[in-house]
C-alpha cells in the first residue's frame, strides 16, 4: 500500500491525497459536524434505522476510525522511516471508509455483505499498521498495533452481539476502552513532549516529568479499569478500579506542567483533553454498584464527547498546521473550536442532572459540539485539501 519512492517523489495528483491526514481528518470533521444534527431529530422516531445504535456505531467506528487512520498514516512513516501512503492507494482506502458510512442505509437490502464491507476498513488499517511497523522494526509502537487490531475486532463484535448472545453495548464499550488506552499511550507521549519543547524554548526550568515507573503503573491500572468496565460496567469491583485509575491519571496529568501553557491554546488543549480521562473514570465509577446512581450517560459522554472529541481535534489541528508549513499556534478561530467542543461536551455530560428540559439540553450540547467541528472544517479544510505539504 505504501507505494514506491519514485511514486511518492513524482506524485502530482490532488493535494487531498498527498498524505493520509488530509482526506481522513477533513472527512472526520465534516462527519462530526453533520452526524449529530442528523441523529438528534431521529430520537424516538420509528424509521428503518435504529437511531441510537447508528449514533453509537458511527461516532465510534465512523468518526473515530477516520481520525485514527489519518493519524496512523501520518505518524507511522515518521516512526519507521518508510514511505507514506499517497495517491490512488490512499484514495481507495478513503473510498472504503466512505462506503462504510453508507452501509447502515443499505444493510437491510444488501445483507451481510454490506456489514462485511464496513468491518473490512479497520481490518485493512490494522494490517497496514502491522506491516509497516514490523517492516520498520519499530518495536516501540507494536502496542499501538495491538490496540488498533482490538478496535477492528470490536467493530466486528458489534455486528455479532445478537448471534453471540452478548449484552447490547458490549462492543461499543470494548471499542471505547481501546480508544481510551490509545489516548493514554499516544496522548501521554505527545502532551508532555510538546510541552517540554515549548517550555525549553521559553527558558522555563520547570519541565514535565519524564516517563517512568509511575507512568507504567498508571497505564496498567487504566488497562485493568477499562477491561473491567467493558465487561462488567456496573460491578462494585469495577468502581474501585476506576477510582484508582482516576486518581492515577489526575496525578499523571499534574506532572506535565500544563498550567504553564495557558498562553498557547494549541498546547493547553492537549492537557484539557487528557483531563477528561480521569474525569471519565470518576464519573463511570459513580455509575457502579458502589454508588448506584446509574446515570451512565455522564461517564460515557465524558469519555466520548469530552476525551475523544477534544483529543482528536487537538491532534488534528496540530497535525494539519505542522504538515502544511503553518505556524504552530492557535488563533482566535482555533481557540473558538476548542471552546465550542469543550462546552458542548460539558453540557452533554451534565444533561442528566440539569434542572431543565432534557431535550433542549441535548440539542444545545449537540449544537455547540457540531458547531466546533463545522468551524474546524471551515478553517482547516482548505489547508488539508489544497495547501502544499511541508513534509
Amino acid at each position: 500500500m505504501a507505494g514506491s519512492a519514485e511514486t511518492y517523489r513524482t506524485y502530482q495528483g490532488p493535494a487531498l491525497f498527498a498524505r493520509g491526514f488530509r482526506p481522513f481528518f477533513l472527512s472526520a470533521g465534516i462527519f462530526a459536524a453533520i452526524a449529530i444534527p442528523i441523529w438528534l431529530p431521529q430520537i424516538g422516531s420509528s424509521g428503518s434505522l435504529d437511531a441510537l445504535a447508528w449514533h453509537a456505531h458511527e461516532m465510534v467506528f465512523g468518526y473515530t476510525s477516520a481520525v485514527l487512520t489519518g493519524f496512523l498514516l501520518t505518524a507511522i512513516p515518521n516512526w519507521t522511516g518508510r514511505l507514506p501512503v499517497t495517491g490512488w492507494p490512499l484514495a481507495a482506502l478513503f473510498a472504503l471508509w466512505i462506503a462504510g458510512r453508507l452501509v447502515p442505509f443499505f444493510a437491510e437490502t444488501v445483507g451481510p455483505a454490506a456489514l462485511a464491507l464496513e468491518a473490512s476498513f479497520l481490518v485493512v488499517v490494522a494490517l497496514f499498521a502491522w506491516r509497516e511497523v514490523l517492516a520498520g522494526n519499530n518495536r516501540r509502537n507494536m502496542p499501538i498495533c495491538v490496540l488498533v487490531s482490538f478496535f477492528a475486532l470490536a467493530n466486528i463484535l458489534f455486528y455479532l452481539e445478537p448471534v453471540l448472545g452478548l449484552e447490547a453495548g458490549t462492543a461499543i464499550r470494548a471499542a471505547l476502552a481501546v480508544i481510551a488506552m490509545l489516548i493514554t499511550l499516544v496522548g501521554g507521549r505527545i502532551t508532555p513532549s510538546f510541552t517540554r519543547n515549548w517550555l525549553v524554548k521559553r527558558n522555563i526550568q520547570a519541565l514535565p516529568a519524564s516517563f517512568g515507573r509511575f507512568d507504567i503503573a498508571s497505564l496498567a491500572v487504566a488497562a485493568v479499569a477499562l477491561a473491567f468496565w467493558a465487561i462488567q460496567p456496573t460491578a462494585a469491583a469495577t468502581g474501585v478500579v476506576l477510582w484508582v485509575a482516576a486518581a492515577a491519571h489526575f496525578l499523571r496529568l499534574a506532572r506535565w506542567q500544563g498550567w504553564r501553557t495557558t498562553s498557547e491554546p494549541l498546547l493547553l488543549v492537549l492537557h484539557i483533553a487528557y483531563a477528561w480521562l480521569p474525569v471519565s473514570f470518576a464519573l463511570l465509577a459513580l455509575n457502579t454498584g458502589m454508588f448506584g446512581l446509574y446515570w451512565p450517560a455522564n461517564g460515557l459522554h465524558a469519555l466520548t464527547s469530552g476525551l475523544i472529541g477534544m483529543m482528536t481535534v487537538a491532534v488534528m489541528t496540530r497535525a494539519i498546521l505542522g504538515h502544511t508549513g503553518s505556524e504552530l499556534t492557535a488563533g482566535m478561530g482555533t481557540a473558538a473550536i476548542f471552546l465550542l467542543i469543550f462546552f458542548g461536551a460539558a453540557l452533554r455530560v451534565a444533561v442528566p442532572v440539569l434542572p431543565f428540559d432534557t431535550t433542549a439540553a441535548l440539542y444545545g450540547a449537540g449544537a455547540l459540539w457540531s458547531a466546533g467541528f463545522l468551524l474546524f472544517v471551515i478553517i482547516y479544510g482548505p489547508l488539508a485539501a489544497t495547501r502544499a505539504a511541508a513534509s
